[in-house]
């Protein structure tokens, strides 16, 4: 018979931490659920930016781009994920949101990218 050694099957050093993942239901992209934002339905059928992820209620997440946002105010995916309908004054709502929150970050962004032609 053939000795084998036995290999530990423990793991040595810091355990590492588990990081929930989320969906962006506009670009179906998958990250780390603190990279998103949580639109929620409330029990009382409210609807509500949640940027904190701990409000309670049937919870939908956008991603930090200001397109997502866009295509979330116009199209009906936060209605198909929330199972509700999305008023207008709550799509003006998130708009607003990411007027103010994320369109500078593409602007800025896309100035980068593109590049710089001399006229001299």
């Amino acid at each position: 018979m053939s000795e084998r050694q036995a290999t530990p099957t423990r793991r040595r050093g810091p355990r590492l931490k588990h990081i929930p993942l989320r969906t962006c239901v506009v670009c179906r992209e998958k990250d780390a659920k603190r990279s998103f934002v949580r639109i929620v339905r409330t029990p009382e059928g409210e609807l509500a930016i949640d940027p904190t992820g701990k409000r309670n209620g049937r919870g939908a997440y956008l991603c930090r781009r200001f397109s997502c946002w866009q295509l979330a105010a116009e199209g009906n995916a936060l209605e198909r994920a929330l199972r509700t309908t999305v008023p207008p004054e709550f799509r003006a709502e998130l708009l607003r949101y990411a007027d103010l929150y994320f369109r500078r970050d593409e602007e800025e962004s896309e100035r980068r990218a593109q590049p710089e032609t001399d006229t001299a």
